[in-house]
């Protein structure tokens, strides 16, 4: 049996957020000889209802705190004797950051460069030179496709693409992934970066744009989209995305980038109507309660946002010939799942808001 002090610590970074909690959750079921630190700011993008099932595990330590704070990464590594970094943790709504970029830079750039260079001054002695027993030492980096700027009617991003980030955001992830690489490149510090389409599923922070299209339209509010709805997104289950993490952690090659995605291709616009499509039948009586015929009719175009790119495709190949990975979850069975969990939760909300009126 292994026991706590043999088990081989593993660093996530951002690991209360949708998609970290997720691959925590899968990781520490999968990995008993794993155990996982993860360090959090608990923003309010952080997952709660995860963040509970998750404290639950033995293998589990939670410190709140910041990629930023250096001495606190600092004695994160040496007290766990940390072995493998993934790193999550990134300030990520696009709006967000033409509000205010300030702390997208803070957070993307220099909180992911003190990260790197502690794991680095921890794992090796200078060039090349890996300290013994850190042979297998990783810094993993979570990205997006968003670094690759935008695409036409045709074409895909590859690994191959060059960056042309239009956001503040994508920017900030743009500088974050090449200094991953210089790292590998000037150091030879293990690494693999992936980058990623869009992530959808169950939990998912309100801000994003399926869970704002389906609380908007249970709460009888207008459903904005952006523009004239054209605009064209690559969906990629959240599930499907953490099961691409663990076989690049593990699989991928040290200096190498890896996109992944679903060849899942939908414009906003018809995102909203499949959505209000699938709500028409699944909340029927939220329909009626609303004095609608559908949803469709609370759908209304807004002003467009600031420099919107118009269209990501990703071409997963090279990540799926390394690997033998592929996307296991078909579009319209993930969609139908997010929206029923959306629904439940919605349905709590109006409970117990009855129970606080009676009482």
């Amino acid at each position: 049996m292994i026991n706590d002090y043999e088990k081989k610590k593993i660093l996530v970074t951002g690991g209360s957020g949708f998609i970290g909690s997720n691959f925590i959750l899968y990781f520490l079921s999968k990995y008993p000889n794993y155990h996982i630190i993860n360090l959090d700011k608990l923003t309010y993008a952080a997952t709660e209802g995860l963040i509970e099932e998750i404290n639950r595990n033995e293998n589990y330590t939670f410190i709140q705190g910041s990629i930023e704070n250096r001495e606190l990464v600092q004695h994160i590594f040496t007290t766990y004797d940390v072995k493998g970094v993934i790193n999550f943790a990134a300030e990520s709504h696009v709006d967000n950051s033409i509000a205010n970029p300030e702390v997208f830079m803070t957070t993307n750039i220099m909180g992911t460069f003190h990260l790197l260079n502690i794991a680095y001054n921890y794992w090796m002695d200078g060039v090349e030179k890996i300290k013994p027993g850190y042979e297998l030492s990783r810094f993993h980096h979570i990205s997006t496709d968003e670094v690759y700027g935008a695409l036409g009617e045709i074409g895909v991003f590859t690994e191959n693409s060059n960056y042309a980030p239009n956001s503040p955001y994508s920017a900030s992830k743009a500088s974050s992934d090449l200094i991953i690489r210089s790292y590998y490149k000037t150091y030879g510090l293990n690494v693999v970066t992936t980058n990623c389409s869009n992530n959808y599923g169950p939990r998912q922070n309100k801000e994003k744009l399926i869970p704002t299209i389906i609380r908007s339209a249970l709460a009888g509010s207008y459903i904005p989209v952006y523009g004239d709805g054209k605009n064209v997104r690559d969906w990629l289950h959240v599930h499907d995305h953490v099961t691409a993490i663990d076989l690049a952690f593990h699989e991928g090659i040290s200096g190498e980038t890896y996109n992944i995605g679903s060849n899942n291709e939908w414009s906003n616009i018809e995102l909203v109507e499949k959505i209000c499509n699938i709500l028409d039948k699944k909340a029927e009586g939220r329909l009626n309660e609303l004095e609608l015929e559908s949803f469709h009719q609370l759908i209304q175009l807004v002003e467009d946002r600031p420099g919107h790119d118009w269209r990501y495709a990703i071409d997963s190949t090279k990540f799926s010939r390394k690997t033998g990975w592929v996307p296991q979850i078909q579009f319209e069975n993930g969609l139908s799942q997010t929206i029923d969990w959306y629904i439940a939760q919605n349905q709590t909300k109006i409970l117990q808001g009855c129970v606080e009126k009676i009482g």
